[in-house]
């Protein structure tokens, strides 16, 4: 299989995660020149944990950010953008030292020579980021940074549904007639915001409910008074 079907493989497969089932992480192991891949959710409000791992590598790799609190899913999220070291024993100290001190302390025969991070969002929800590490010190292109991007938009939106639905966050006894109203309108505000399906529209409002705390009802309110705009930075 060649570069090219491997990543169109793995976007399928992220598509349909969340019907299927399936591996989070997997996809990017298989279209991408890592050996393991976690994702982690990292919203303070609604707790840090790790959505999955591809092997016991990687889900320590996840463990020692979530002590330490530092690390390249940390800098991914807060930055919005990729964070790469290819070599994590030059790179590591000036960024994570606890973190790269605690990698090389606790990983035996070197199997994390690099580490890389991408963040997981939808518009302006921060909800986390994916992690990767390597065995080896050799740089992703950039067409594999790409790659690496659009996979971790994706996944974006699975982890929430997952997150979701193992919650079950939503209004408590059920919202009044005006309160449905309100959120149906707030929901084709949000639609027209970024340009998603009403479906996802109604799932980001539910997902930043559920990370900041609020009732769907309360997050609905503010959208339709203009207090929360999902296509601006600064509503996480």
């Amino acid at each position: 299989m060649s570069a090219r079907q491997a990543f169109d493989q793995a976007r399928n497969d992220l598509l349909y995660a969340h019907q299927r089932n399936t591996s989070l992480c997997d996809p990017f192991v298989a279209a991408l020149p890592v050996r393991g891949a976690s994702l982690s959710v990292l919203a303070a409000t609604s707790g840090q944990s790790t959505v999955c791992s591809s092997d016991a590598t990687a889900a320590r790799l996840d463990e020692l950010q979530f002590d330490l609190g530092e690390g390249p899913c940390w800098d991914a999220l807060s930055t919005r953008g990729p964070i790469l070291r290819p070599n994590l024993a030059e790179d590591g100290p000036r960024s994570w030292p606890l973190f790269t001190q605690a990698v090389h302390e606790n990983m035996e025969g070197g199997e994390v020579r690099a580490v890389y991070a991408f963040p997981l969002f939808v518009g302006s929800l921060g909800i986390g980021a994916v992690d990767l590490y390597a065995s080896t010190h050799t740089p992703m292109e950039a067409e594999q940074i790409t790659d690496a991007s659009e996979l971790a938009a994706l996944a974006s939106w699975q982890v929430l549904r997952r997150v979701l639905a193992d919650s079950a966050a939503d209004d408590d006894g059920g919202p009044s007639v005006n309160n449905r109203r309100e959120v149906h309108q707030a929901t084709g505000m949000v639609l027209a915001q970024l340009g998603i399906s009403a479906a996802d529209a109604a799932l980001l409002l539910r997902a930043h409910a559920f990370a900041s705390g609020r009732s769907v009802a309360e997050v609905a309110s503010d959208i339709v008074e203009r207090k929360l705009d999902f296509g601006m930075d600064g509503n996480l």
